[in-house]
């Protein structure tokens, strides 16, 4: 198969990433502590990089994530906050 389209996109002498590299999503920071769209942390760091925020479903997917994360911290707060005033 020479000549084909796959040959002159794969074929590339510098040190850029290849086309089909998943974690160019990832920020540079966590590719450096070794994070990869392999393990759940990056896996999410890798998702959300992959939000475009011009499009509406990725901004609905970004809020409920946000919803999905947040939540347990404002209850686990709001119980602390509830037992420390008397009443």
């Amino acid at each position: 198969m020479t000549g084909g389209a796959y040959d002159e996109l794969d074929d590339h002498d510098d040190d850029t990433p290849p086309y089909w590299d998943g974690s160019r999503a990832m920020p540079k920071d966590a590719r450096r502590m070794g994070l990869t769209h392999h393990v759940p942390d990056g896996a999410l760091l890798d998702f959300a990089g992959r939000l475009d925020s011009t499009k509406t479903l990725h901004r609905v997917t970004a809020w409920v994530m946000l919803v999905v994360f947040g939540l347990p911290v404002f209850f686990y707060v709001l119980r602390l906050v509830l037992e420390v005033l008397p009443g």
